[in-house]
């Protein structure tokens, strides 16, 4: 028979039939879509008593995902919905409800008030913790001592020695690049990078060490892919594709996971009651009382995940966190270059009660760039409410940390960068404004926060004191919109490091009430 016979009149009736079949199926499963979604709408309306957020429209299946289009930051387009919306909403992202808070009332009874209701994690982060495993440090009533234990640990004569010696031996790489346009990410993260191994696990490194290089490719991978994963997160069924981010961000967990499992072993092998050398020390400490007392966590005991994780957690916040702060702190000075125009001698620790001026400069990126603009999500573990609006179980929480820090209701001209400003708030207090959360808080607030205050005084003091910081000729400031991702990165940029004439003789003395670098 050959195939260029033209159709019979049956087979084309059957055609017909056929299509006509498949649109019918079509209309019929699209119609049956529909009636589920509003009816599962009337029964949530109908079994709550309490209101439901204000919601963005949703469709069935893909959510609220058209209304969510636009060439704005997520974070921005937040907060412009939230003149719409008021300052709790919800969303649907596929069949995930989300719930967005955008004031600091709201943010406090979700991370404080009510911390441990909304201590879950959606799948994505929990890649990065096996399934959740920090949880229990975070929502332990016991090992409380562990939370406390790496702010002792930052504290120690030994680590702001490092710290100060980690600054100095950066400026001197930059020392050496005055006659060219350099960009300070890469030396930034090996600094930091350095200062947390050793708060971690009593490591330090030296330039190209294969171990550490790791550390640093790890990190990055995992940076550059944990905020990718967005869609397999709304619509789990995608998992069955090639997912080459998803493959990347698994890779990098796991090189991060083998090298945490080594230094846990040595740890193991060498603990003693009598000696606390870093914060690994410190969770064994806490694993073996809850052992020892019989206690355990919300039925669940401490196992060797959950240490290893928290060391995770702890490591890769504290490395890029500060990083990009510094980052961001290097942006506003070459904006605003008077503010880095004094200088005195070396700066040191003890001296950050003295330059009021330089914390109130940190305070003010910290709060006109956050690093995590929106807070990683939280998961609500059981049914509650957020003020007078229901939550239900499963629901995510996104603080919206740029509507907090760019509220007009507590900022005066929050777009504009004043240090100055920050510090007429409140004066001679370390938070300028109740609307003011960069490190979150409660349960899930960022365990090195007072690590990370540390090195940002020491890094940003030892190069405001050795540097002028200046752009290339005739090349542009650097953006000041962000890049957003798991955190908010500037983009990349070069500078010029010029040495400041005579600051090799300004090593002693003390340094008075004055901010002078």
């Amino acid at each position: 028979m050959s195939y260029n016979q033209p159709f019979s009149p049956w087979d084309t009736q059957r055609l017909k039939r056929l299509k006509m079949a498949w649109l019918i199926f079509t209309c019929a499963f699209y119609a049956a879509m529909i009636f589920l979604f509003i009816l599962k709408k009337k029964i949530w309306a109908f079994q709550t008593d309490e209101r439901n957020p204000p919601s963005l429209p949703s469709w069935p299946i893909i959510g609220s995902l058209l209304s969510l289009r636009s060439d704005r930051a997520p974070h921005v387009f937040f907060q412009e919905l939230q003149e719409k919306y008021g300052d709790v909403y919800s969303l649907m992202m596929g069949s995930h409800n989300v719930i967005i808070v955008n004031s600091h009332h709201y943010a406090k009874e979700v991370l404080l008030k009510k911390g441990k209701t909304f201590a879950g994690r959606p799948r994505t982060v929990n890649i990065l913790t096996r399934d959740g495993k920090d949880n229990r440090f975070y929502c332990a009533p016991g090992p409380q001592h562990v939370r406390d234990g790496s702010a002792s640990i930052e504290q120690t004569s030994e680590l702001r020695h490092l710290s100060g010696a980690q600054a100095s031996a950066m400026c001197d790489v930059l020392e050496g690049t005055q006659s060219v346009a350099v960009d300070l990410a890469p030396e930034l993260t090996r600094a930091v990078t350095n200062v947390v191994c050793s708060l971690c696990f009593s490591s330090s490194y030296k330039r190209g060490d294969p171990e550490f290089e790791s550390m640093l490719q790890y990190s990055q991978g995992i940076v550059d892919t944990v905020a990718k994963d967005s869609l397999v997160d709304i619509f789990p069924w995608l998992q069955i594709f090639p997912n080459e981010d998803l493959r990347i961000l698994k890779e990098c967990v796991s090189v991060r996971d083998k090298l945490l499992e080594t230094k846990y072993r040595e740890h193991k092998a060498d603990y003693s009651d009598s000696v606390q050398r870093d914060l690994l020390d410190a969770l064994l400490r806490a694993k073996r009382s809850s052992e020892n007392n019989n206690t355990s966590t919300q039925g669940v005991g401490l196992t060797d995940d959950h240490l290893l994780m928290t060391v995770g957690d702890i490591f890769g916040a504290g490395v890029e966190t500060t990083t990009t702060v510094l980052k961001w702190s290097i942006v506003y000075l070459v904006h605003y270059p008077e503010v880095g125009t004094r200088r005195g001698r070396h700066p040191q620790l003890s001296d950050r009660g003295n330059l009021p001026y330089l914390a109130a400069t940190i305070r003010e990126v910290l709060r006109i760039r956050p690093v995590s603009p929106l807070l990683i999500p939280h998961v609500a573990v059981a049914d509650t409410s957020i003020g007078e609006y229901a939550v239900k179980k499963g629901a995510r929480v996104i603080v919206n940390l740029w509507s907090l820090h760019h509220d007009q209701r507590e900022w005066k001209n929050p777009d504009l960068f004043d240090p100055g400003e920050s510090r007429k708030h409140n004066p001679g207090c370390a938070v300028p404004s109740a609307s003011y959360l960069p490190f979150g808080a409660g349960v899930r607030v960022c365990l090195g926060e007072a690590l990370a205050k540390m090195e940002l005084f020491l890094f940003l003091s030892w190069l405001l004191h050795r540097f002028t910081l200046e752009m290339p000729a005739g090349q542009p400031l650097p953006s000041l919109d962000g890049k957003f991702g798991v955190v908010l990165q500037p983009q990349k940029f070069k500078v010029h490091a010029h040495p400041r004439p005579g600051w090799k003789a300004k090593r002693g003395g003390v340094i008075e009430n004055r901010d002078s670098f």
